[in-house]
């Protein structure tokens, strides 16, 4: 059922300036001076609760997910980890520092199905570089809402 603001429909007018090519500006003929042009034309404005968006019943929602920050020592695996549950089952997709991470040798998504309602999902980098240190998040979606948790990494280095 669509929601609609108390303004419901608005008829608004639309002045369109038009001026001529052939001198409508200072210096033009009163022939070809400029004109103004009114419309009349419906919008519709949806109201949109963002409490039916963010706490749908059946949205995609992160329950268990890794530590906010690891270290990890070059050359070693990285892992972070993210279960999600909605209706229909989320995906869940993984970002580095805003980007959508896709596939290398390096790097590695296992997903697990769970009933219908729920997916794991687990993010491996290995081995690891200085440059996989940065901000990670998993984003699970479905066709009701979105949620996204964030995990800090940097490396160490032992020195001897």
């Amino acid at each position: 059922m669509k929601t609609y603001t108390l303004l419901g429909v608005i008829l608004f007018s639309c002045i369109l300036t038009c001026d001529s090519a052939r001198g409508g500006g200072r210096g033009g003929s009163k022939r070809h001076q400029s004109r103004l042009y009114y419309s009349r034309m419906p919008v519709m404005i949806q109201h949109r609760n963002s409490d039916n968006y963010y706490e749908h019943k059946d949205g995609a929602r992160i329950v268990q997910a890794s530590h906010f920050e690891q270290d990890y020592m070059l050359g070693r695996k990285i892992s972070f980890f993210c279960m999600a549950q909605g209706l229909p089952r989320p995906e869940i997709t993984w970002f580095k520092d805003g980007v959508e991470l896709y596939y290398h040798k390096f790097f590695q998504v296992h997903e697990w199905p769970i009933g219908n309602d729920t997916m794991k999902s687990k993010m491996e980098i290995d081995p690891t570089t200085q440059q996989d240190a940065g901000y990670y998040e998993c984003q699970a979606n479905n066709q009701y809402s979105i949620d996204i948790r964030g995990f800090r990494t940097d490396y160490v280095m032992i020195t001897y």
